[in-house]
Parts: structure tokens; C-alpha cells; sequence
């Protein structure tokens, strides 16, 4: 495990184009030009109107998904325009941090035009995190056969923790992250609970029979990885196929893990993050025997959001990297690996002020980001 410096900071402001550009903590027009270690970088505003924006997902034909937290679902055109509501979203629990969150194409999009969402479903306590398939009829703009597929199996009152993304392994089976729900945080090293856990389904919600804890008694068969907090960060390694996660600490201890068939990560039991409030440890300490330790740690917490491995060729420089969004900072870091390890890490566009709740990579190259505090789509280009 590696934790690296807390000073790490990108380089200054270059100057924006044609003037455009605002000081932090106030809306810019819609390019500004940034620079990092590796060249300058165009932000190009590409959306906005949005609220709370969450997860964004690329369609065929060039244009975007983008669901928004207070349940809905949106195309964002090739020109930047909004959509209406798309029609049959289920019921959200729009709450605290709950409501419409993930939403990814399936592997058989191009032939069935399924795709998958996450959710804070309501309950009569509150609310669970849930993940529901649909039809997506762009002409009608609306889902049609709506199926949930999977929903935790226990719904703790509170509005927090709810996890969310969702991943398609290579062979069609799908991840889903699960958070603790705050309150609940004990039931994350239970086997018997969906609480803290990442689970493996097929896309009709059953349960792949090679998972890690198939015939075992008193346990879950969906459960592939336990002991984690709140996962808002999933992405496949793109050599080894491998799905890498990253989740929120509390006081520090914010992780990025590979997070590997059958694993305990930890929490709450083994954390390098502290109390809100009182600043006592957690649990027993940094490390057990038992607990596989992070790749990396963030001591003060980023509160990271979104996650891509960088294989495009608009920015070679960045090939292999990991990007990650953070709220809190109001950041992208740029992880540089050595293997399995971190060896560098440089955290852009700070100069923005913007929460960045989710990060990718399109199908041209490009990265996108999602602006939670402004409601906007953001492109990333390089700059002259």
C-alpha cells in the first residue's frame, strides 16, 4: 500500500481562451485552458441544466446518458441540448445522498437496447440500493420492461452510503458496489448481509456459479468482495480485466483497492480513517492478516467520485493512468502506475472549484466529466 503526499498539486492556471474564464467558485463561459504536467488541457463546457448529475453513459450514435440524482434520466444531445425526462424510471428514494445513480449500456445494448440502473429504491424504512434493467426506446423516450434485478437485502434507515456503480465484467456479469448506509457499517464483514459489500449477478439477477461463495452456508452467493464502506468508483483494468474500486474513508482513509474474488477490505474493522467529530481510530488499526490492504490511501479524504483507466489516444501521455474525480477537493487525480502500484499522482483542474462526481472515458479518446456543483458535462481536450 502506498499513501502519497497530501502536497501534491498541479501547476497554475494557464490563460483561458479568448478571456472566458472566471475565478474559482463562479460559473466560466465555455472554454477554459488548464495546465497539467503533461500539457496544457482545453475544459470545454458541454452540457448544462443539469441537477445533481450522476453517472453519464455513451450511446452509438454519439450522444449521452446522464441520470440525475433526483430521479431522472436524460439524453444530452451531440450539440449539448437536454431531453426531457425519459419516461418509466422507477420510484428513487431522493434523499440525502439517495436517488437515481449509476447507469450503464448493456453488452447486448446494440442488439436489444438494455440498459442498467442503480437506484435508492424506497422502502418503508427508507430506502435500499436496488438495480433495475430496462428497454431504452429512444424514439418514444421512455424505458420500457422494466425488471429489477437485484436489491440489497437489508434497508437501515438514513440517507447515506449507498454505493452505486455498476461494472460488466468480460464476461457479461455485472458488479454492483454496495455502501454501508452509514449506520450500518458493523454488517459490512457479515456474510449473511448486502451491507459494505460488492456483489456479482448475470443480467436476469442470478447468481454466476463461479462466484467466491457459492455452497457456503449462511452466506450470500451473489457476495464477491466484503468489508467496504462506500464504493463510488469501479472501473476494469484494461490489461488484466481485473475490477479496481475506490471508496470513501470517513476522516481520511479514502482507498483505491483491486478488489479481488473473496476478499475482506477491511471496514470498519481495519481503516487508516478516524471519527468525524471526536477524531478517534476506528477498529484495531491499518492492517491485518486477513484484510487486504489498499493500493493507495488519501489521508486528508478527497472524497473520490467516478473512476476511468485512461487507454485513448487523445492524450497519450496519459495512457495506462487512472482517473479519478473527487468532491470534496474539487479535483481529477491522475494516478500512474507501476504494476499494481501508484508510483505518481498529480491532482488537475483544481483551479475549477467544481465537485466532480463521475469521470470517463468516451469512445473517441476524450474524458468526460460530470460537474455536480454546477450540473454540467465537461470535455476534456488538449490545448495548443
Amino acid at each position: 500500500m502506498q499513501k502519497l503526499s497530501s502536497t501534491a498539486r498541479p501547476l497554475l492556471l494557464a490563460a483561458a481562451l479568448a478571456s472566458s474564464f472566471l475565478v474559482a467558485g463562479t460559473v466560466f463561459a465555455r472554454d477554459v485552458v488548464v495546465r497539467t504536467e503533461t500539457g496544457n488541457v482545453k475544459v470545454t463546457e458541454f452540457a448544462t441544466g443539469l441537477d445533481t448529475p450522476w453517472s453519464i453513459a455513451f450511446l452509438p450514435d454519439g450522444r449521452l446518458l446522464v441520470t440525475e440524482r433526483p430521479g431522472r434520466l436524460r439524453v444530452v444531445g451531440t450539440d449539448g441540448s437536454l431531453s426531457e425526462p425519459i419516461a418509466g424510471v422507477p420510484a428513487v428514494h431522493a434523499r440525502g445522498q439517495g436517488g437515481l445513480l449509476d447507469v450503464v449500456l448493456s453488452p447486448s445494448y446494440a442488439e436489444d437496447g438494455v440498459i442498467v440502473f442503480s437506484y435508492a429504491e424506497p422502502t418503508s424504512r427508507g430506502g435500499r440500493t436496488a438495480v433495475a434493467r430496462a428497454r431504452l426506446d429512444l424514439e418514444r423516450m421512455e424505458l420500457q420492461d422494466v425488471r429489477r434485478i437485484f436489491a440489497q437485502n437489508e434497508d437501515p434507515s438514513g440517507n447515506q452510503h449507498w454505493g452505486s456503480r455498476l461494472v460488466f465484467a468480460p464476461d457479461g456479469t455485472l458488479f454492483v458496489t454496495l455502501g454501508d448506509r452509514g449506520g450500518a457499517r458493523d454488517r459490512a464483514p457479515a456474510l449473511d448481509s448486502h451491507i459494505g459489500k460488492v456483489v456479482r449477478i448475470a443480467l436476469d439477477g442470478s447468481v454466476p456459479p463461479d462466484n467466491p461463495f457459492i455452497g457456503r452456508t449462511g452466506v450470500l452467493p451473489e457476495i464477491w468482495s466484503y468489508g467496504h464502506r462506500n464504493i463510488q468508483g469501479a472501473a476494469l483494468h484494461p490489461e488484466t480485466g481485473e475490477l479496481w474500486t475506490h471508496e470513501h474513508g470517513p476522516q481520511g482513509g479514502d482507498e483505491l483497492n483491486r478488489t479481488r474474488a473473496g476478499l475482506n477490505y477491511g471496514w470498519p474493522e481495519v481503516t487508516y480513517g478516524r471519527e468525524y467529530v471526536t477524531g478517534r481510530k476506528i477498529g484495531e488499526g491499518s492492517s491485518r492478516a486477513d484484510v487486504e490492504p489498499p493500493v493507495l490511501q488519501w489521508t486528508p479524504s478527497i472524497a473520490p467520485a467516478g473512476m476511468a483507466f485512461y487507454t485513448g489516444d487523445v492524450f497519450p501521455q496519459w495512457k495506462g493512468n487512472v482517473l479519478v474525480g473527487a468532491l470534496k477537493y474539487q479535483l481529477v487525480a491522475r494516478l500512474v502506475l507501476d504494476g499494481n502500484a501508484v508510483r505518481h499522482e498529480e491532482r488537475m483542474l483544481t483551479e475549477l472549484g467544481r465537485r466532480i462526481r463521475d469521470v470517463r472515458q468516451g469512445p473517441d479518446g476524450h474524458v468526460w466529466l460530470l460537474d455536480e456543483t454546477e450540473g454540467r458535462v465537461l470535455r476534456l481536450d488538449p490545448a495548443q
